[in-house]
């Protein structure tokens, strides 16, 4: 019942995002002003001073902090043993130092922790797709990466197999709590109208999944989630300034929809032709990125208990953390926190960008594909 509840939803958001059938909730960036008139033409609760004075006393908990303390007293689960352990290495896992012997090194001089929302989510898989393209650069320039997701050890297992990324660079927190630790993004948290059916309340898990499901969906329509649509209007308008996501012999199947590359589309016996773009190369061609996205919704509404254990922390946001573990406080390089869904960079043309400088070129095209612009 509630795969079939959320396969309905997605598909009212993607066709609304296909088709710009907006009312009122297609917004590329919401004000509070017109939040509050939102709430009250739908009678949602909104109460933005009482979540501004819990966010501001968080912050200043945070603050007391350093990223890098927070992380290194933070605990996740091993998926490998379903136990939980430190977040981060620490000291005592150098190797030991024998007298007479040279001083032995750790081979990593960096920390790469990459803070996923739900394990198989449309940020998740895409974002691991391209850390998995420079696994090995990574580990050339001494960057460890731990990636953590939400979920359990059998969403972490099948997050590995088909993305690509080992399971001993994923660790899970299954009930977001590292998430809240961080002071990471929760979704414009709003609250289930009064008039939601009970029903319906429990077919989507509970009330808590209720909420979950109502943020989130939110957010696909851009509400709370600054730079959700024009990103998955890129995805589907193309990007000259990207570089390519399919081989043209990728074979994408959803249904009766069958795509191969970015080249021809089979909609089921009736409808076969090939795109006006099909023989571009060297960029993000049109509807390209949106065959990745569609790819991996299919993988996970097919799969959905498995990626799934708990909705109720659908609308939990992710970031991402650069930690130069050469230094006593593990200075920070490199931070991004994500507002809203698929905005898990503050470059998604190239969403790696930001380790350029130690992994190189490598960075602004991590799959190798075709790359006109030669930046």
């Amino acid at each position: 019942m509630v795969r079939s509840i959320a396969l309905l939803l997605t598909g009212v958001v993607t066709v609304s995002v296909m088709f710009g059938t907006t009312h009122g909730f297609l917004l590329p960036d919401v004000s509070p002003t017109a939040l509050f008139r939102l709430s009250v033409r739908e009678r949602i609760p909104f109460r933005p001073l009482a979540l501004h004075q819990q966010q501001k006393q968080q912050q200043q908990v945070r603050e007391r902090r350093s990223a890098y303390e927070v992380c290194k007293a933070a605990t996740v689960v091993d998926p490998r043993t379903n136990q939980s352990v430190p977040l981060l290495r620490d000291e005592s896992s150098l190797p030991l130092q024998l007298p007479f012997f040279p001083k032995q090194e750790r081979s990593e001089k960096y920390a790469l922790l990459v803070v996923l929302p739900q394990l198989g989510e449309f940020t998740s898989t895409e974002y691991t797709s391209l850390l998995c393209g420079v696994l090995p650069d990574l580990e050339r320039a001494g960057i460890g990466l731990t990636v953590v997701g939400i979920g359990d050890a059998a969403s972490a297992q099948r997050f590995s197999i088909v993305t690509g990324l080992p399971l001993e660079q994923i660790r899970v927190s299954p009930d977001a709590s590292l998430h809240r630790t961080l002071g990471l993004y929760q979704g414009p948290t709003f609250d289930v109208p009064s008039f939601v059916p009970q029903w319906m309340i429990h077919a989507l898990g509970g009330a808590e999944a209720s909420r979950a499901w109502l943020n989130y969906m939110a957010m696909c329509a851009g509400i709370g989630a600054p730079g959700t649509i024009q990103e998955i209007a890129r995805g589907y308008l193309g990007d000259r300034t990207a570089p390519e996501w399919l081989r043209p012999t990728d074979l994408i199947r959803a249904g009766p929809i069958e795509i191969t590359g970015t080249q021809h589309v089979k909609l089921g016996s009736l409808v076969e032709y090939d795109n006006v773009w099909a023989k571009d190369t060297g960029y993000q061609r049109p509807v390209e990125l949106a065959t990745v996205r569609l790819r991996g919704m299919v993988e996970v509404l097919g799969n959905w208990d498995e990626y799934v254990p708990d909705p109720s922390y659908l609308a939990q946001r992710g970031g991402t953390f650069l930690f130069d573990i050469q230094q006593p406080q593990g200075e920070l390089v490199h931070k991004f926190l994500d507002k809203g869904v698929l905005t898990y960079s503050e470059t998604m043309s190239r969403p790696l960008s930001f380790l350029e400088p130690w992994i190189g070129t490598k960075a602004r095209n991590p799959l190798g594909l075709g790359d006109q612009t030669n930046l």
